[in-house]
């Protein structure tokens, strides 16, 4: 069951179309009921809203929710095939209750939550959307520099050089003509350079590509810090079609996560001997009242976990307190975290 959980790689299609929908629902900016079930889990998710009271305004709200959860129990068909997560957001604009639901066909982890936006992380943490990829093609006379955001092109750059292939008889020598040569394409490539460093700003990564040995020439014209997020990706040219490119993107970002969740453990493990984290229920639920939470860990499957209703609290107390919160799905850091009730903390100061 755990391994429903780990991390066999969205396709583009469903990738692109849920970018699509969070854009939209980025753009909501009012308070926000976000709930999360797995399909055939209506009736309990319900029991779960019934159980958690609310105020007058969210009580309309979760009304609402529950009405659309019973209609999508029958035709659940409706938010697409294969839907093993339903996902339902509803919030308030000019004075009227708005309902938008999604859902996918992989497991995100169980949400009730009421924020001052909707609650989309499970999404970017599982399945990578809503990122600021950096994707640059280029040999050694053309570049193409696009930037991402989900699957939405922000920013596109290109450029171009008149690069002589082969030294022709006569005029300079053979040797003159390739320092030349050399020059040119070193100078372009420092314009790229320089290009990439402007449109960075908060990417997560820098993906370069292209045919010939023109990536690897490139890479020592970056900065240190564009050298960090930069990764190389093969097979990949002017030609390559759009659905390939994303799988590429789709791919690094799950290796990015991947390494990224890694070293947030490892960060846990250091600041452990400090006196910085908190690992038992109990003590996070009372450090995230305090506002000492810095960072929560969660296992994508902690509804499994017999203290799952306080967990869920939990999120929405670290939400609403600007604690971080990082959902993982390894199944090895989903094993380690259940011997700890799916929940780590990191924190901002030391708690008695």
């Amino acid at each position: 069951m755990k391994r429903d959980l780990e991390s066999s790689e969205i396709s583009s299609s469903e990738w692109l179309s849920l970018n699509q929908f969070l854009y939209e629902i980025k753009q909501v900016n009012s308070p926000c009921v976000s709930v999360y079930y797995p399909y055939g889990k209506g009736d309990q998710t319900i029991l779960l809203l019934q159980e958690n009271k609310r105020n007058e305004t969210f009580e309309k709200i979760t009304l609402k929710i529950q009405k659309r959860i019973l209609d999508l129990k029958n035709d659940a068909s409706s938010v697409g095939k294969f839907v093993r997560t339903l996902c339902i957001f509803g919030w308030i604009k000019n004075g009227k209750i708005i309902i938008k639901e999604v859902g996918t066909s992989k497991k995100l982890p169980y949400i009730y939550m009421v924020s001052k936006k909707p609650y989309i992380k499970p999404f970017n943490d599982v399945l990578k959307t809503n990122y600021n990829v950096l994707l640059v093609t280029l040999d050694q006379k053309t570049a193409r520099i696009q930037k991402f955001h989900g699957s939405q092109i922000l920013q596109e750059a290109k450029f171009k050089i008149d690069l002589q292939g082969r030294h022709r008889k006569g005029g300079q020598s053979q040797g003159r003509f390739l320092r030349a040569r050399q020059t040119k394409i070193h100078v372009f490539f420092k314009k790229v350079a320089n290009k990439i460093k402007t449109m960075d700003s908060n990417s997560e990564l820098l993906l370069l590509g292209g045919s010939g040995p023109a990536k690897t020439e490139f890479y020592g014209e970056l900065d240190s810090e564009l050298m960090k997020k930069c990764r190389f990706v093969e097979n990949l040219s002017f030609s390559t079609p759009s659905k390939e490119i994303y799988e590429k993107i789709i791919h690094h970002l799950y290796q990015h996560r991947r390494k990224h969740v890694i070293e947030l453990l490892e960060k846990y493990e250091k600041l452990f001997k400090d006196g910085l984290t908190a690992k038992r229920n109990n003590v996070i639920y009372k450090a995230l009242e305090m506002g000492a939470v810095d960072t929560l860990i969660v296992s994508a499957n902690y509804h499994t976990n017999s203290q799952f209703k306080k967990i869920i609290k939990m999120l929405e107390i670290a939400k609403n307190t600007s604690s971080k919160i990082e959902f993982a799905v390894s199944p090895n850091i989903i094993k380690k975290l259940d011997v700890d009730n799916s929940v780590l903390a990191i924190l901002r100061y030391k708690i008695k």
